[in-house]
């Protein structure tokens, strides 16, 4: 059993609207301290919207509404004093497609923490770190100053982990981080994704249902903007509560 102070986030009663669309709905969920926790489910099941909640990037899009509450450690995020900066440098968040920006392998980590810390051994120790936390380390560490376009498709999205990490969030969410990947790669990320829950909460929306199966502590279903259930990933899939959560697992529909 979890107690209570080893909740991470808190979700209570979310509502979420884009103009007339109705996207999340009622939504109750704890995520605990130091889990992977996998989100599942049909397209436009709410998954990225949900994900996008828990670090207010959804204020970017044009007819946002909220109603309910997230709590990062006890404290609302949506509380007026919040610092959205600061949130989402806790809560960093890694996109299906890797995004690197068109400088150097070590200018893509630093990006974030330059304007922050100032010690140069100090920037390149937690460059060092970021790198070698997403497995990429000793990939690149003779390549630091080639463009990061010259990395592979995998080896971006590693980068762009490691570029996360630097900013030492405290939550990672990934959306769909191996879309289009191949499988070396999938289980180079899936591993350091693995190896990262021991100090960082980590929640995956994933369309792959094996990968939930491989990585996550806990799996949560989401249907048409509802949380149908969570539970640990064990029982999830071997015994669902919810014919529809076993429909999907199944591939009945989906």
């Amino acid at each position: 059993m979890v107690k209570d102070n080893e909740v991470k986030i808190k979700v209570k009663n979310l509502n979420v609207w884009f103009k007339d669309i109705f996207a999340l709905k009622d939504i109750n969920l704890d995520i605990y301290k130091n889990e992977i926790l996998g989100i599942i489910g049909p397209a436009n099941s709410g998954k990225t919207t949900f994900l996008r909640t828990l670090n207010r990037l959804n204020e970017l899009a044009d007819g946002f509404h909220i109603e309910g509450s997230v709590y990062l450690d006890n404290k609302d995020i949506y509380a007026k004093d919040i610092d959205v900066n600061e949130l989402r440098r806790k809560i960093g968040m890694v996109f299906a497609l890797p995004v690197v920006l068109p400088f150097s392998v070590l200018e893509n980590v630093i990006y974030g923490i330059k304007e922050r810390i100032k010690n140069k051994k100090k920037i390149l120790e937690l460059a060092e770190e970021a790198l070698k936390q997403a497995y990429l380390w000793e990939e690149v560490k003779d390549r630091l100053y080639d463009s990061a376009y010259n990395l592979s498709g995998g080896q971006q999205q590693r980068l762009c982990i490691a570029r996360t990490l630097a900013l030492e969030p405290e939550v990672i969410l990934f959306d769909e981080p191996c879309s289009g990947l191949d499988p070396i790669s999938t289980f180079k990320i899936e591993e350091a994704m693995v190896r990262l829950k021991n100090n960082y909460t980590i929640i995956l929306v994933t369309n792959n249902t094996k990968q939930a199966s491989r990585v996550a502590d806990r799996t949560a279903f989401f249907l048409m903007g509802q949380l149908i259930e969570v539970d640990t990933t064990a029982k999830i899939f071997t015994a669902s509560k919810d014919k529809r959560t076993e429909d999907y697992i199944t591939g009945r529909f989906g």
